[in-house]
């Protein structure tokens, strides 16, 4: 092959490598200087404990979110069209998709942010996993309460129903109280959980889930001294 032929051939090489590079610019990175980027959407209440513990997970995990509050009773569209049972939070990603419920959207924020919310260890995963199954079930009790006291006229409040739920409450709480989770330097999803948990028995219920749990209070407040930047998310 002579000196000519393999010139040519170079540069056509480099002139192919050249416009596929423009081409994915323009496709994929190029973007009007005032444009700002797509973020996430996290569809939420302030009120709402697992709203509460996502946005402290989004937050310890370094990802940006846009927080868009709703309010469920609305039946807003865009809550129904994210999530058709209606529930926060859901977490509307830059490409449309939707993540439901509070769980699955910290697996997904662990997943993006290589496991800033649960550890690789496979047991210590295992205890992080459980107890913000625990924390999330104290809240389904709470709210049932809630909600059962709230959308019934008083005679019609079912009264067996409040004490068997609170019956769970407390075993759990109790279960806490005794072996409160360490709070270690790096947390995971599991305490957040329950600090958002505690968060919104004290909006709901407070003076009542504090009686007797003296080491359970303390862990709340050790909680808000070490991650301040937490605290805002706490059920309010």
């Amino acid at each position: 092959m002579s000196g000519a032929e393999t010139a040519s051939g170079f540069w056509l090489l480099f002139f192919r490598a050249l416009a596929v590079d423009r081409k994915r610019l323009s496709s994929r990175h190029w973007a009007p200087a005032n444009r700002k980027p797509i973020m996430p959407k996290l569809l939420y209440a302030s009120t709402s404990p697992y709203s509460s513990k996502v946005r402290m997970a989004a937050a310890y995990a370094g990802v940006a979110i846009d927080l868009v509050p709703v309010k469920t009773e609305d039946k807003p569209a865009e809550l129904i069209g994210a999530n058709p049972l209606g529930k926060i939070p859901v977490l509307v990603l830059d490409d449309g998709r939707s993540i439901h419920d509070s769980r699955a959207i910290t697996q997904h924020l662990n997943r993006i942010s290589k496991n800033a919310l649960f550890p690789r260890n496979p047991d210590k995963r295992l205890e992080a996993e459980v107890l913000e199954a625990l924390a999330d079930g104290i809240c389904d009790c709470a709210l049932s309460m809630v909600y059962e006291r709230r959308t019934r006229p008083d005679e019609m409040v079912y009264q067996p129903w409040l004490d068997r739920q609170w019956a769970k409450i407390t075993a759990a709480l109790d279960l806490l109280n005794a072996n409160p989770p360490k709070l270690p330097k790096k947390i995971t999803a599991g305490q957040m959980a329950l600090r958002a948990c505690l968060g919104y028995l004290a909006l709901r219920f407070a003076g009542k889930w504090e009686k007797g749990r003296g080491r359970l209070t303390r862990w709340a407040a050790r909680f808000d001294e070490k991650f301040p930047e937490l605290k805002p998310a706490v059920p309010a």
